[in-house]
């Protein structure tokens, strides 16, 4: 035998660690671990040795993790690379605005603030909510520590402490824990007070039927969750009898504290998300393009802000210009600002939103943005078989009754897969009940201690789920005839007909279920003088063993023989074969010194039911009657769901805590597996599982031609160990699951999905998405809707790329020829937040593409914009670029432009090498600018070099309209990477319709109202100026037409080449 806790306890304290492993209770004797506590189950500890203990131990409580301090989660919100380039871009804006601004300066204008106040402001509003959903995230620990008691029934120095608050017990303690107990620490049951000891603990293990508890010790030092026979764990609820226990383990070194551990550990192995990722991606890859270009822009023009002589090959009278190089710069700057697309992050969190409204119409509440987006690239859920696959609730499947010859047994199936009377029917009940009809409902009925509530919108089950289950068989069986049925159904109450049963008879005596005979029985009278009749329910082996007759179906009593048992036995193999809960029912009426029992103490036969050892032998000479099949059954629509993902390429793994014969059948029941199926390399108990090599584990998780999988007896680690794994080979993994058991996979899976109504708060706090319906079709439809928000996604990125990719030419292009700046950085950004704001966030309104769950997930490392898309918006762009400058150039070089009058406004046209060449307007010789007419303004010059300055205000609205106006045409453009506008034209996303005539008219706000117009530095356009502007920017259709029909070819040559290769 091991050291006992106080030579523990002394070694600890020589040589200090965070504290011994469990001590194995379960697989030591009642004696040996009272001695290891040192404590007698008489006196419990004493005063002195428990102040000793919690010095050691501590509180029975959870450790309470430090919250990240608020600034150091505003400063994460500044760690993602778009938004790190912003505040760079802001910062060196607002630098260059302040000493431009300065009070030297001639004027100020705060006009000039604008653009990095505005950039500021963003950011500012995007940290906000970024630390409101970091506050929010990390519930799940403080719901664990909700599940832990508050008081227990303790002894101490001999005395009996009722209401001891639960988080003052140690190790060593005397606990008595009674129906509707919640266990307050991991102990081991030393004794029994009842006959019986159940224990819900299907939210720590996954089992799906309450467990018996006994005193006796199991064999092995290292066995799983569900083995531990003879130990309770904090948290779960005694639903039957009462028992004596000593504490085991408390806080941390409990199940729970376990799992709390291993929740904080998967915190700790988050992952970003696939689309976080390629943002990332792409900011760096934006980083270094906008470095180069800036740089490249700032050379270009080296000659404007340096210049020098060459003597005797050296360059002499070297001359630098502080201000024109500082012009230079702020144009990089503005290319910056235009290469950023800073509504991008406004418009994927606005898209994520939308979808999260959508999923919620469809049941699925998400609870984090991004995992919407995870969904779609969702390969392999892993799901948790009770509650989430099966209803968990109970079910009579299937009932076996008597025939009208001893050998010939009825099969009735059973429907309904809840505890709601009215969810189902027995099939081919004859219309007028049978006596032996009668009698299984008889003893389902009265040998029964459970009973069904109504909680919010079903039936849940009170006491054990299984006598529950057989309550609401009676219900669905039956009364003798019409007229009875009719009385009862008049009272409205859910288990009328039980009640009717119950109510025929008297209930003396109850004998209880125990371990051995694995039986349970009730002692009734009739009244009226008749004896006493015998009611029992228990294993099928066993009542089979003591029962010697069979009742018929018209009641008549036949001899039990050979043939009979071995007909039952046959039915009872194939029941065993679904994975069924076999019981049988039988009675007796050969009581003998019972069958006057009046159910008092006084009577002379009460002594024989002080003593289990003798209810075997009551339980003897029975009649069988029947046999009922139970099961948790699978939800019907989940068969359904399991089809839905084979087809779109999306693996189901079943990883549950029951046992592998039960998960089995469900699996086929589901399709998981074919009927029939080989299950060798498929399904595995969790131990099994571990014991395989790292490389086969790897080859049964990852070998996509077995299909689906099964992992059975699992606990906590072995799904995390699974997850881990197949997050390791690449996959994108999905993990549903309720119970507590499930909170550290759920947490450390891409996207983990809880059960809303069956699953528990932990679950759901460390989970990504919770199905409010607990349907496991609805993950199908939110994979659905996942899918289609990505391809939306896809569709705004790659509109305001090529958008940005256009704004970026227009300013190189005017830095490459020499021209005047064209567009001001408050005039970008007002075209990249709220002119393409709107459509951007309307193309997230596109409808799904057709089959789309028919095509395989995407892989997670697929990139957002592909070469041949590239390509596409880098010819778009250039023509935007070359419309924006060409516009400009335009209007000061030529006086009409394909028909259209440009100069009725009297302004002064220039040559191409004069426009080129503007900075040396002081230099030419009789050079006049003319007044010209801007809307009800008239512009004119004191200086006439002010002309490519002051002047320039035409010319850049035009520029700046037919930017606004060819973006509004492009988001058309991309309605669909490849389809023609022919095919799929605006109006299949009315949105798309209203956003874009929406930035059209703020266009025409700011041009229009003086106010506004003041602030932008623009002017009133006049119609043949809106003429110019509609044929400069109706090109950028066509050009993405033929771009689109090479695309379609190109994709067309692809599929056609990879299906000549398969």
């Amino acid at each position: 035998m091991g050291p006992t806790l106080k030579q523990s306890l002394s070694m600890v304290s020589r040589n200090p660690v965070h504290g011994p492993s469990a001590f194995p209770a379960w697989a030591r004797s009642v004696g040996a671990t009272l001695d290891h506590h040192t404590v007698q189950e008489e006196k419990g500890l004493s005063s002195t040795e428990v102040d000793s203990r919690r010095k050691y131990y501590g509180y029975n409580e959870l450790h309470k993790e430090e919250h990240d301090s608020w600034w150091k989660l505003i400063w994460e919100q500044f760690e993602d690379t778009l938004v790190r380039i912003l505040l760079v871009a802001a910062v060196v804006s607002f630098a260059l605005a302040y000493f431009e601004d300065n009070p030297h300066a001639e004027e100020k204008s705060i006009t000039a603030y604008i653009e990095p106040l505005v950039i500021l402001l963003i950011l500012a509003i995007n940290a906000i909510v970024g630390v409101w959903q970091e506050s929010n995230a990390e519930n799940a620990l403080e719901a664990l520590k909700e599940m832990q008691s508050e008081h227990a029934k303790v002894l101490r120095d001999g005395l009996v402490i009722p209401d001891l608050p639960a988080r003052e017990l140690v190790p060593g303690d005397i606990v008595e824990i009674r129906v509707g107990d919640k266990v307050p620490a991991d102990m081991r049951l030393i004794r029994l007070k009842t006959s019986t000891l159940r224990v819900e603990q299907a939210s720590l293990t996954g089992e799906s039927v309450a467990v018996l508890k006994s005193t006796h010790e199991v064999q092995e030092d290292e066995i799983e969750l569900q083995g531990k026979e003879s130990m309770v764990f904090a948290g779960t609820t005694v639903v039957n009898g009462t028992g004596v226990c000593v504490v085991n383990s408390i806080g941390m070194q409990t199940e729970i504290g376990h799992i709390q551990e291993q929740i904080q550990a998967a915190s700790e192995e988050e992952e970003d998300t696939p689309l976080k990722q390629k943002l990332d991606q792409f900011g760096q890859t934006l980083t270094k393009v906008i470095a180069v270009i800036c740089i490249l822009v700032w050379v270009i023009n080296y000659k404007y802000f340096i210049s020098w002589e060459m003597k005797d090959g050296r360059p002499v009278n070297i001359t630098f210009s502080f201000a024109k190089a500082t012009y230079y710069f702020k144009i990089a700057v503005a290319l910056a600002v235009a290469a950023i697309p800073e509504g991008l992050p406004a418009v994927i969190t606005t898209c994520l939103a939308l979808g999260t409204r959508k999923m919620a119409q469809k049941n699925a509440i998400v609870r984090k943005l991004p995992s919407v987006e995870t969904l779609g690239c969702t390969t392999v859920i892993c799901s948790d078989k009770t509650g989430t696959l099966t209803t968990n609730q109970m079910s009579v499947v299937h009932l076996v009754a008597a025939g009208a010859q001893p050998t010939q047994l009825r099969d009735f199936n059973v429907t309904g897969t809840t505890y709601d009377p009215a969810g189902g029917a027995v099939q081919g009940l004859p219309s007028v009940l049978d006596r032996n009809l009668q009698t299984i409902a008889e003893i389902c009925a009265i040998n029964n201690e459970g009973s069904i509530a109504l909680s919010g919108n079903g039936f849940k089950a009170v006491g054990l789920p299984t006598e529950a289950a057989l309550k609401v068989l009676v219900e669905k069986i039956g009364v003798p005839d019409n007229g009875i049925r009719a009385q009862v159904a008049a009272k409205g109450s859910p288990l009328g007909f039980s009640d009717w049963w119950c109510g025929r008879y008297e209930k003396r005596a109850t004998l209880e279920f125990d371990r051995m005979r694995k039986s349970m029985s009730v002692i009734t009278n009739a009244g009226k003088g008749s004896p006493n009749r015998l009611l029992v329910k228990g294993a099928v082996e066993n009542l089979l063993d003591r029962s010697n007759r069979i009742q018929l179906s018209d009641g008549s009593i036949a001899p039990l023989t050979a043939q009979v048992r071995d007909a039952i036995q046959q039915k009872l193999s194939n029941m065993t074969t679904r994975a069924l809960r076999c019981l049988a029912l039988a009675y007796t009426d050969d009581l003998g010194q019972l069958a006057g029992y009046d159910g008092t103490e006084a009577h002379p036969a009460h002594k024989v039911l002080m003593s289990l050892d003798g209810y075997a032998n009551i339980e003897s000479n029975l009649v069988f009657v029947g046999m009922v099949g139970l099961q948790d059954p699978p939800r019907p629509e989940v068969k359904g769901a399991i089809d839905n993902c084979r087809d779109a390429g999306i693996r189901v793994i079943v990883i549950t805590g029951d046992n592998k014969d039960t998960a089995e059948a469900i699996c086929k029941k589901i399709g998981v597996f074919g009927e029939g199926e080989s299950l060798e390399g498929k399904s595995f108990t969790g131990r099994e599982f571990v014991d395989l090599s790292y490389e086969k584990r790897r080859r049964v998780l990852m070998d996509h031609g077995l299909g689906g999988r099964c992992i059975s007896r699992a606990e906590p680690r072995h799904k995390q160990d699974i997850v881990r794994m197949l997050k390791e080979a690449g996959e994108v993994v999905a993990m549903t699951g309720d119970g507590v058991n499930d909170a550290p996979a759920l947490k450390l899976a891409d996207i983990g999905i809880a059960m809303g109504i069956a699953g528990t708060e932990v679950a759901k706090e460390a989970s990504d998405m919770v199905l409010a319906d607990d349907n496991f079709s609805t993950i199908v439809a939110a994979v659905e809707e996942g899918r289609s928000i990505y391809s939306n996604m896809k569709a705004f990125i790659r509109y305001m790329i090529s958008s940005n990719i256009g704004e970026v030419a227009s300013i190189f292009f005017t830095a490459a020829l020499g021209l005047p700046e064209i567009l001001i950085p408050v005039q970008l950004l007002w075209v990249n937040l709220v002119t393409d704001g709107p459509p951007a966030t309307a193309l997230g309104f596109n409808p799904p593409d057709q089959g789309i769950m028919q095509k395989p997930p995407r892989n997670k490392d697929d990139v957002l914009i592909n070469g041949w898309v590239f390509f596409r918006y880098l010819v778009i762009g250039t023509y935007v670029g070359v419309a924006t400058v060409g516009i400009f150039a335009l209007w000061y070089t030529e006086a009409s432009f394909l028909g259209i009058d440009l100069a009725g406004d009297g302004h002064t046209l220039v040559s191409l090498h004069q426009l080129m060449n503007w900075d040396q307007c002081h230099t030419w010789e009789g050079f006049k600018a003319a007044p010209f007419q801007a809307g009800s303004t008239t512009i004119s010059f004191d200086n006439p070099c002010d002309y490519f300055t002051v002047g320039k205000v035409k010319a850049t609205t035009l520029s700046l309209t037919v930017l606004v106006a060819i973006e509004m045409l492009n988001s058309f453009n991309a309605l669909s990477e490849d389809g023609s506008l022919v095919r799929m034209p605006p109006w299949v996303n009315p949105w798309l319709c209203i956003a874009a005539t929406g930035s059209m008219l703020l266009h025409f706000v700011i041009l229009y109202v003086p106010f506004l117009a003041t602030i932008f530095s623009i002017v009133p356009l006049s119609l043949n100026e809106w003429l110019l502007v509609l044929v400069v920017s109706f090109p950028v259709i066509l050009i993405d037409e033929v771009l689109k029909f090479v695309g379609r070819r190109m994709a067309a040559a692809d599929r056609a080449a990879r299906k000549k290769i398969q």
